[in-house]
């Protein structure tokens, strides 16, 4: 790894920042290795860090939780008491809520872990406005790339988005966009050889297994964890229902109930992202499963063994479909929160087979993405965005259509439609 690549910036260090300023308990949660120690241990290198991985450390907190964050507090003055891996701690939570209960200075707790200490206990409800969680991801490829956080959703979701306000996208081909998939981003493996980088990105599921799925719940059938994981790498952008997903692979020993506790997991893990079907609140039936995206392309690549070959013509060029379509998704995700506005991610189907990969609900304004795999473009393309607008769901909105593809150029269709490069997507916005 080069000396640059150590320190690639990090969108989400202002809203770190603005969270230590704002809150008495700052929690960053995460995937493993995606950089929350390196990161919290830079912006807030005056602060105690201990780490929960050391079993010593921890047996002392599970023994004395109240006693032990007093002794490693005195003397901190203003700067915060760093806890790394804190989900290895049963009894952390309740503690640390007892202190700032008696002590209302802001950024005392800056905690780190793969999943929320949080989650599993009663102490989240009486933190409110005490304690603000944010998540760390892995690496963007506008962060890869160095830009600016991308601001596309709060351009797509002004009254007038106008093309000229997107800066001319970076040049990009379709082998150079199959590499960002292959090599994920995950710091210290997405610069690794491709053999090296797969190897070390299985090791990495199968120490998630063995290790960070133990402090969310006890798991009976870790084989079954394992086979899960696989199957999901295979079903990434996929719409997935429990039920079928049981039948359909190994997993037929494994109730539906089980195979939905197994996907929460996973989602609390971040190895999964989860989007809810979009509903307009109108009676016509739509599709209410749910879709599936792998957090990480790299991994998922990884998990099914492909490569740059993969994808050639006389290969599986259409196993890139869905890919693209999580790495899309990917991207969006992780920007939203340094959105102007607060949006909440959908897909939407109807049961007529009318669908949109990725629905970006602003309350009034509906952005719709379509995901191509191609480096042409349509107005065929275009053929659900607009009738979602005018006929369908969203006509009671303000919607903008999104078509990432391929190509070079930034197009519009009319009517708020616009074919954007997949590149846009870490291009300036002037608006």
């Amino acid at each position: 790894m080069s000396d640059t690549e150590d320190y690639l910036p990090r969108h989400l260090i202002p809203e770190l920042e603005d969270a230590i300023a704002s809150a008495r308990v700052v929690n960053l949660i995460g995937p493993r290795q995606v950089g929350k120690t390196t990161l919290v241990r830079d912006l807030f290198g005056n602060g105690r860090f201990i780490t929960l991985d050391d079993a010593a450390v921890l047996a002392a907190i599970e023994a004395d939780p109240e006693g032990q964050l007093t002794s490693l507090m005195e003397n901190l003055h203003h700067a915060p008491l760093i806890i790394d891996e804190a989900q290895r701690s049963k009894k952390l939570a309740l503690a640390i809520k007892r202190v700032v209960d008696t002590d209302r200075r802001k950024g005392q707790f800056v905690l780190t872990g793969s999943s929320n200490v949080f989650a599993t206990t009663d102490v989240a409800d009486s933190l409110a406005g005490r304690m603000r969680t944010l998540k760390l991801w892995p690496l963007t490829a506008a962060e890869v790339k160095r830009a600016p956080v991308s601001r596309l959703m709060d351009w797509a979701m002004q009254k007038n988005p106008r093309l000229g306000q997107v800066a001319d996208p970076e040049p990009v081909s379709r082998s150079d966009y199959i590499d960002l998939i292959l090599e994920g981003g995950f710091p210290e493996t997405r610069t690794l050889p491709l053999r090296s980088r797969q190897r070390q990105y299985r090791d990495y599921i199968d120490a998630v297994v063995e290790r960070d799925v133990a402090d969310i719940t006890p798991v009976r059938k870790p084989d079954a964890l394992r086979i899960l994981i696989d199957q999901m790498a295979v079903r990434s952008a996929q719409e997935i229902n429990a039920s079928e997903l049981a039948k359909l692979t190994k997993l037929t020993k494994l109730q539906r109930v089980t195979v939905e506790q197994y996907l929460d997991i996973l989602i609390r893990l971040s190895m999964l992202t989860k989007l809810g079907a979009w509903t307009s609140g109108e009676g016509k039936r739509k599709i209410k499963n749910p879709k599936y995206h792998f957090a990480d392309s790299g991994i998922a690549c990884a998990l099914r063994g492909f490569t740059e070959d993969t994808f050639t013509i006389d290969n599986n060029p259409q196993a890139l479909g869905g890919l693209l379509e999580s790495f899309v998704l990917n991207e969006i995700q992780r920007a939203v929160p340094m959105q102007d506005a607060d949006y909440r991610l959908y897909h939407w189907r109807s049961a007529d087979q009318r669908e949109i990969d990725i629905l970006v609900d602003g309350g009034s304004h509906l952005v719709c993405v379509e995901v191509k795999a191609s480096a042409s473009v349509s107005g065929d393309d275009f053929k659900h965005l607009k009738w979602f607008s005018k006929d369908g769901p969203g006509r009671s909105r303000t919607c903008t259509g999104i078509v990432f593809y391929l190509g070079q150029e930034k197009l519009t269709f009319g009517d708020r439609n616009f074919a954007l490069p997949v590149s846009a997507l870490w291009s300036d916005i002037d608006a």
